[in-house]
């Protein structure tokens, strides 16, 4: 399985608050070959969008690829051209720690949408995509995708999140993170000259709700044990990330809110959650209520087991890969 990594220059890029920036890098993955049609458009596109925290590598690791990419399987890299973005603000797309820091614009999840759709249409050249599937922040970027360009794809598969305004628990634990950094006193309103190191103790915050009580008790059995997780933790977000990407990857959410326009999606949806998700709560009934507005859609609940963990059940496609199988399958036969 050949990967190819490339970066999209994209020109005099807009924000939905009218900053602008003269050129916004893209950098993207792709696996597998382009099919044309006899006009020459590509016929096998598939988007794949990332979580919060991730970049297109996300896609790369065991529990995804081996169980998707492979010959027979959902997304059989020698049946479709796989795209992998990483979002605005992240890996080695254009981002606040590249140098501008707080200077870079504030963006949200319609600006990350529209870096996307940029990439797919000007940089490689693809007028419609057959599905977009996304992991949490991926899989909300793709209701947006669906409202936006509702002719652009086929069909999308949001996987571990619902489409309504982030707010309760899942919004409270963003904003806690949030003061942590803009009142971390290293930061210096995002001016700093030496990384902010105090808000990566409040960091843990995100591991605590994102993965299951089994996991979390696996890591930390004695004090000692949960002591030694909490260490790692915070050292790994010190080696990791920076306080202004950071930052801006929360705040983004700010401009969420797919609800009202469910009813302008035509693709078809297959929408994925997970019982023990703390972050979307199936006991609030989202998808329930939303989904009597949703045209051609359906959604899954994946029952807790012994393979589950929370939230980041999304990383183990092969809880979820015979749904997507079986909702390729029927659009195969319908299209």
């Amino acid at each position: 399985m050949q990967k190819r990594e490339a970066d999209c220059v994209l020109h005099d890029f807009v924000f939905t608050n009218g900053q602008q920036l003269p050129e916004l890098k893209i950098h993207y993955t792709t696996v597998g070959e382009r099919t044309l049609d006899a006009s020459g458009r590509t016929t096998n596109a598939v988007l794949l969008l990332h979580p919060t925290t991730a970049t297109s590598t996300h896609f790369f690791t065991p529990s995804f690829a081996d169980q998707l990419f492979h010959a027979g399987q959902p997304l059989d890299a020698s049946k479709y051209f796989l795209i992998m973005p990483d979002g605005l603000g992240r890996g080695g797309s254009s981002k606040p720690s590249d140098g501008l820091q707080s200077r870079f614009p504030v963006y949200g999840y319609r600006d990350l949408v529209q870096a996307q759709y940029r990439l797919v249409t000007e940089g490689l050249g693809i007028d419609h995509l057959k599905v977009i599937l996304g992991s949490s922040m991926g899989g909300m970027h793709a209701w947006l995708w669906a409202e936006q360009y509702p002719a652009m794809m086929d069909a999308i598969v949001p996987i571990a999140c619902v489409p309504v305004a982030v707010t309760g628990r899942n919004y409270l634990w963003r904003h806690l993170i949030i003061e942590a950094i803009k009142h971390d006193p290293e930061y210096h309103e995002g001016r700093y000259t030496s990384p902010p190191n105090s808000f990566q103790r409040v960091l843990p915050l995100f591991y605590l709700l994102t993965n299951s009580a089994q996991t979390l008790e696996a890591m930390g059995k004695t004090h000692a044990e949960a002591q030694h997780t909490f260490e790692t933790w915070v050292n790994t977000a010190r080696k990791t990330y920076d306080a202004n990407d950071f930052l801006y990857w929360f705040q983004a959410i700010d401009d969420y809110d797919p609800e009202a326009d469910l009813d302008k999606i035509t693709a078809h949806v297959l929408a994925i959650n997970f019982a023990g998700d703390l972050l979307n709560p199936v006991e609030l009934g989202a998808l329930e209520r939303v989904f009597t507005k949703v045209k051609h859609g359906r959604y899954v609940i994946i029952p807790d087991g012994p393979d589950s963990n929370g939230h980041l059940s999304l990383t183990q496609a092969k809880l979820w890969a015979s749904y997507l199988q079986s909702f390729l399958s029927e659009l195969e036969a319908q299209i």
